[in-house]
């Protein structure tokens, strides 16, 4: 059986790509939740962790938020730890431009069906959201201004299984689900 193991740096990414994967990932794929306690522990334990794997017919996915970080530079140092673990053939780094939660701005229709609030699928029409909601420093306090009571947890667990490659305009989720097909087709 093949396995896709993500190694992640919350639970909250964890929360939303249980949701989300179902749609994309066939059941003989066997998924896998790494997930460390935040961006430092996965950066000093992930390349430990790739190199005691044993289960063949493996595939790394690492995701990181770009937080205020240069997104090139973070992704060039989580290669670095692949290629050190001896998987970078095995390995696909990811980074939520600049959180994870931009990707649920990039599809409010997702947002307010989770939340019980068709309204909210009109915010997309709003440039901020439209245009690049990558570009938006701080998603979780724009998700807060349209759901005061939002939390991380529990919106990844809402949202994340209304997320959709075709409704969704965040370009690092789109780049982020295209690397999971692609290497579904590969195997």
């Amino acid at each position: 059986m093949r396995s896709l193991v993500f190694l992640l740096e919350e639970p909250s990414a964890q929360d939303a790509l249980e949701g989300f994967l179902p749609h994309i990932v066939p059941d003989n794929v066997n998924v896998k939740y790494l997930v460390f306690e935040g961006k430092q522990d996965l950066e000093r334990r992930m390349t430990r962790t790739m190199k005691a794997w044993q289960q063949p017919n493996t595939r790394f996915i690492v995701l990181r938020d770009q937080d205020s970080g240069d997104c090139a530079v973070i992704k060039a140092g989580l290669l670095a730890r692949c290629r050190e673990a001896g998987r970078a053939s095995e390995a696909i780094v990811r980074i939520a431009c600049h959180e994870l939660e931009a990707w649920f701005v990039g599809d409010w229709a997702s947002v307010g069906k989770a939340f019980d609030n068709p309204k909210l699928a009109r915010l997309q029409q709003k440039s901020i959201y439209r245009d690049n909601p990558d570009r938006l420093s701080n998603p979780v306090a724009e998700l807060r201004k349209h759901i005061p009571h939002y939390q991380k947890r529990d919106g990844a667990r809402r949202v994340g299984p209304y997320l959709r490659k075709e409704n969704n305009v965040s370009r690092s989720f789109q780049v982020f689900v295209e690397a999971i097909l692609r290497s579904l087709a590969e195997e």
